[in-house]
């Protein structure tokens, strides 16, 4: 029997393992089966998603939300006490067992999340015994943690030495949560929303910032820290969820013996109280840091207005306002799009936020001072409109749409998404299934549209006209702001330094001396569960795969049981481009899709995408060649979905798209760069490793001096140029040139996933899309006389390696290293070493000697010890490349990098480190691939199922000895050739040292 069906046959009622059966409902739009039941004693609610996937080996998600309302202060105890549970519990006292968990688990998943009003601990893995181990570990952390001062002050914060073997250094804060704070508030967007969100709701515990104001983390002591443990973390104020196809009375056992035996119910009055609605409307402003890389350096300003709502508790009212604000603000076609974007008056919209009342927020970024009266009267006077007008039928149809798609679309972390969108309403003692039962809500809004045409109307005037709780927010920025922050920071620090005595100066650092001895020790973590390598699978499961062609173009069918959905993707090569177009392409690939096409303007053709398919996109693709590190293939990648109803729909507007796009909007255009270039510098301070990582392997493959071009810091430079143009006429004139060159048949190769049934009418809607866009094809020789083609496209019948791959014949490696001075307090730091291909026999050992360094010596140097939010080592695209996240030291990290590798050059390693970086490798290599994915790794890379096979036998095999022998071999001074990059504030010790190239 399914897992569906096993849960139906539980009844309201009925006693499983202390817990009672309140409700089981068949959930068919999410073919699940929910189960609701609560704990006798303690009164705990858990929530069971029984679902089956049959395509799919068996994914389960478990998550635990506390209640953590109530902190009424900005000291971060709630993510604070998230970081610190995790080091160590009464069953499991070795340090840090979360991090350790993560190489002795086959999980697909492992975190922790402080919202606003709860903390979640999910987890999720395809193997039943390693679930066993979690919950374990999870439920002991959770409800029975050691809390020691040593966690407290090494996850929160500390006073210490600034080396702390050296008692005359100066006394500074350190912490991992109070750097990663100060990280996260190095983000204009994350600035701007925690005040948005503290000053529409003032009264209570949405005023603080519950994952710690970086000057008020320092008021925190581990005494408050253990309170609130005690009064938060009960069994009493939890949610348990459990998804997935494991029995669900094997979970209750292990919770209730585990667990909630150990306690009796309490009132843990933890209830978030309404806000108090105001009488009439404010206005606030703050200020920011400016941003380096603005898109116009004189606009930077922005401005929000929110409107308090009401209570999320309420399903379908919840369900009305989350289509209402779809309505007003997505795509062009949306009223606020049209009145706020298209002028240009400002970059983008600004952020939104979510809590126990709803709440809707308006508004632009990237906009200049003078224009904040404007910008009130345009969303003022847009919500007349909308009173006035209603929304467009189709509109609202294509919104539905959507939703329908969204539905039958099956990702691989479907659990952890359930579990996401339930916990805020669930938290808040709303009725999670309800929330799941989508269907129910949309028949419910088609009913009240059909009885009231102005429906929608009347929510617009209740809750925007008429709603006197409205809050108009603007930001700026100020010159000064870092400045004032580092001697906030200062003037703190300085308060604490003056208040302590001699004694208390000598317990300081002895406290460091402590905490540094216990850091370095090596940790005993035999007490935790683990899986061995034995438990993993030898084999992987086949993907079949049929090649045919269209038209004269290679395809690969793949069938899987996609819901009723078709996937499709083509892939285009850029072999024929000429240099000069390169920086361009990311630009195309954003604004292909979104100027119109054929008889379509813009806008019509956003409605025809949103009422036809799931979405139509173009992106950059460098895929590194498995065999060699000098070639690699580049190309855009198309991609698109839809219901199969809607097949001819999707394939007329890819038509349009290839035989007659529109580029010569010049307003249009330049609507899409600034967002584009907005985008770009929002997410620096988010992804910044990301980029140090792609700048510190640029010269050292000629795939990675693509990827920067594409994806690094110079198309970040590149975009804001564009953005600061006056005129774009050159911009639309280059175009068309590379479209000429993208979207042509000859150098093109197409997959579909989807059901059997479907296979021979998509093929024939394939074959005819050819034909209509055979005009495109063109006979060319590749320009640039330093490529060479390698392969041609192989058998086509037999073999999907149709890919074309480059030699750069003038490619030399060559070290380099760069340092991005922006506006952040922490840093991004990446060491890049030129290593191998995936064939390559020793690829498999650096794999695992990457993920055994990041877990065995990196995490403890860089996270433990330099405080930095998270660091390590992964090997792909040809490089082995060293990180850290929002780190308070860049030098430093460098150094810790190199001990790294004299660590491994020792082999002072273990069997057992081995196993669990090998635990850690396949259960990244074995993570679920959703239907629409299956196949996707061999058609965009050539790497064949018996490739990756090969490659697991590869991982399986590595010794002792291969670790040493490659880490000597390339990754040894002298042996390697290797790229570095600082993204961070500004760094006298840099900037004085020739070597390095400052930006």
């Amino acid at each position: 029997t399914s897992a569906k069906e096993r849960a139906c046959q539980y009844q309201p009622g009925q006693n499983i393992h202390g817990f009672t059966v309140t409700e089981v409902v068949a959930v068919p739009d999410l073919f699940l089966t929910a189960v609701k039941l609560t704990h006798d004693t303690t009164g705990a609610q858990h929530l069971h998603a029984a679902r089956d996937d049959a395509n799919n080996l068996f994914r389960l998600s478990h998550s635990i939300d506390f209640k953590i309302t109530t902190p009424m202060d900005s000291t971060g105890v709630p993510h604070i006490l998230e970081h610190t549970v995790l080091c160590g519990s009464q069953k499991y006292p070795c340090r840090d067992p979360f991090f350790k968990m993560l190489n002795r688990s086959l999980s697909t998943f492992m975190n922790a999340f402080t919202a606003s009003d709860y903390t979640m601990y999910p987890f999720s893995t395809q193997n039943g015994k390693d679930f066993q181990n979690l919950l374990s570990v999870y439920l002991d952390a959770v409800f029975f943690p050691c809390l020691r001062e040593q966690d407290f002050r090494q996850e929160g914060w500390r006073l210490e030495n600034e080396t702390p073997t050296d008692i005359n250094s100066p006394l500074v804060f350190k912490g991992v949560v109070f750097n990663e704070m100060k990280g996260a508030f190095s983000d204009n967007e994350r600035v701007y929303a925690q005040h948005l969100q503290n000053k529409l709701f003032p009264d209570h515990t949405y005023s603080v910032v519950s994952g710690g104001e970086p000057l008020a983390i320092p008021d925190l002591t581990w005494e408050q820290l253990k309170q609130f443990h005690a009064t938060h973390y009960h069994p009493s104020n939890a949610r348990f969820f459990t998804y997935g196809d494991l029995p669900l009375e094997q979970h209750l056992k292990q919770i209730e013996e585990e667990a909630l035996s150990r306690f009796k119910r309490i009132n843990p009055n933890t209830e978030v109280p309404s806000q108090p609605h105001w009488s009439s409307p404010r206005e606030e402003h703050v200020t920011c840091s400016p941003d380096a890389l603005a898109p116009d350096p004189a606009r930077q300003d922005t401005l929000c207005v929110s409107y308090l709502l009401g209570d999320i508790t309420d399903t379908f009212e919840g369900f009305t306002l989350s289509l209402l604000s779809s309505l007003m603000i997505s795509g062009p076609n949306s009223p606020f799009y049209k009145a706020l974007i298209e002028p240009k008056i400002g970059t983008d919209f600004s952020s939104v936020v979510g809590t126990k009342e709803a709440s809707f927020s308006i508004g632009l970024q990237g906009m200049s001072e003078e224009d904040t009266e404007r910008v009130k009267q345009i969303i003022s006077q847009t919500i007349d409109d909308i009173i006035e007008k209603g929304f467009e039928e189709e509109r609202i149809e294509a919104l539905l749409h959507k939703l329908e798609i969204q539905i039958k679309h099956q990702s691989t972390n479907f659990g952890l998404s359930l579990a996401s969108y339930i916990a805020s309403l669930w938290n808040h003692d709303g009725d999670p299934v309800e929330l799941l039962q989508i269907s129910d809500s949309v028949a419910k809004f088609r009913q009240a549209l059909k009885e009231n045409p102005c429906f929608l109307q009347e929510k617009v005037l209740h809750y925007f006209k008429e709603n006197t709780h409205r809050l108009t927010l603007s930001m700026s920025p100020d010159e000064a702001y870092l400045e004032k922050q580092a001697q906030a920071e200062e003037e703190k620090l300085q308060r604490k330094i003056q208040a302590l005595s001699h004694s208390d100066r000598k317990e300081i650092y002895e406290k460091g001396l402590e905490l540094l001895a216990t850091q370095s020790k090596t940790q005993d973590a035999s007490c935790l569960p683990a899986l061995k390598v034995s438990d993993i699978e030898p084999t992987i499961p086949i993907t079949p795969v049929q090649i045919s062609t269209a038209g004269g173009v290679p395809v690969q069918y793949c069938e899987q049981p996609t819901n009723g959905l078709v996937y499709l993707r083509a892939m285009c090569s850029l072999n024929t481009l000429p240099e000069d177009l390169r920086l361009y392409v990311p630009l195309f690939c954003s604004v292909i899709t979104k100027m119109g096409c054929g008889a379509l303007d813009y806008r019509q053709q956003a409605q025809q995408m949103e009422l036809r398919t799931g979405g139509m996109s173009v992106s950059t693709q460098v895929t590194p060649d498995s065999t060699q590190l000098d070639m690699y293939e580049q190309g855009v990648l198309l991609s698109s979905s839809c219901l199969e109803r809607n097949l001819p729909h999707m394939f007329q507007l890819w038509r349009d798209i290839f035989n007659s796009p529109h580029f010569d909007d010049e307003e249009r255009l330049r609507v899409l760069v600034m967002m584009s270039a907005q985008e770009l510098a929002n997410g620096i301070s988010y992804s910044g490793h990301m980029y140090a990582m792609t700048r510190a392997g640029r010269h050292l493959t000629p795939a990675g001096d693509l990827q920067e071009t594409f994806s690094g810091m110079e198309q970040v430079k590149f975009m804001k140029r564009i953005a600061e143009m006056s005129d774009l006429s050159q911009v639309m004139r280059t175009l068309p040139r590379i479209k000429k060159h993208l979207l042509n048949p000859d150098t093109m190769r197409c997959a579909v996933n989807t059901t059997p049934q479907k296979i021979s009418d998509t093929a024939a809607q394939l074959e005819s899309f050819m034909k209509e866009v055979a005009d495109n094809r063109k006979e060319r020789k590749p320009v640039r006389s330093n490529i060479i083609e390698v392969s041609s496209y192989q058998h086509r019948i037999t073999s999907i390696s149709f890919r074309v791959c480059f030699q750069e014949l003038n490619f030399q490696p060559c070290q380099m290293k760069t340092f991005f001075q922006l506006p952040f307090p922490v840093n991004f730091v990446s060491e890049s070493i030129r290593a191998v291909a995936f064939s390559h026999q020793d690829y498999a050992s650096l794999c695992i000697l990457a993920r055994m360094m990041t877990a065995k010596f990196l995490h403890g140097e860089i996270r433990e010890k330099g405080g930095a939010y998270g660091g390590g080592a992964r090997m792909g695209g040809g490089c082995f490349s060293f990180y850290s996240y929002r780190d308070p030291n860049s030098v430093q990290t460098l150094s810790a990098f190199r001990k790294g590798v004299d660590w491994a050059k020792s082999g002072q390693f273990s069997q057992q480190d081995i196993d669990e970086a090998k635990l850690s490798v396949f259960s990244a290599v074995d993570s679920p691939v959703a239907p629409s994915s299956k196949g996707m790794g061999r058609f965009l890379s050539g790497v064949t199922d018996e490739m990756l096979q090969n490659h697991r036998e590869r991982l399986f095999a590595v010794t002792h000895k291969n670790l040493v022998e490659v880490a000597e071999r390339y990754l040894g001074v002298g042996q390697r050739t290797c790229g570095v990059a600082i993204l961070g504030p500004e760094n006298h010790t840099i900037k004085k040292d020739p070597s390095w190239i400052v930006k």
